[in-house]
C-alpha cells in the first residue's frame, strides 16, 4: 500500500489556511501527490513508488505545528495502519 493519510478535523475546524499550508509543505518534502479530502489529507506515492518511513513523517507533521506556531495547541499521534491524528491537546485546569 503506498498511501498514508492524515486526519486533520480537528486543525481544520480551528483554521483551514493552515491545512492547505500543510498540504503544501508535505507536497515539497515527500514529493508525492497530495490531497485534501474533507478531514484529511491524502499522500499517494504511487507515481514515485518510494514512501518515506512512518518516523520520518512524523517528524516532517512535527515541524510543521512548530513553523506554522501551533505546537503548544495541537499533536501528531498515530492512528491505524498508514493514519496520522493531528490532534488538539486537551488544556490543563490546576484547582
Amino acid at each position: 500500500m503506498s498511501k498514508v493519510a492524515i486526519e486533520i478535523s480537528e486543525l481544520r475546524d480551528r483554521d483551514d489556511k493552515k491545512v492547505r499550508d500543510l498540504a503544501e509543505f508535505l507536497e515539497g518534502k515527500v514529493k508525492a501527490k497530495v490531497d485534501i479530502l474533507g478531514g484529511e489529507i491524502t499522500i499517494n506515492y504511487e507515481e514515485t513508488g518510494k514512501m518515506p518511513s512512518k518516523a520520518y513523517l512524523r517528524v516532517l507533521l512535527r515541524k510543521f505545528l512548530h513553523k506554522a506556531e501551533l505546537k503548544e495547541q495541537f499533536r501528531v499521534i498515530s492512528g491505524k495502519e498508514n493514519v496520522f491524528i493531528v490532534k488538539e491537546k486537551r488544556v490543563r485546569v490546576e484547582e
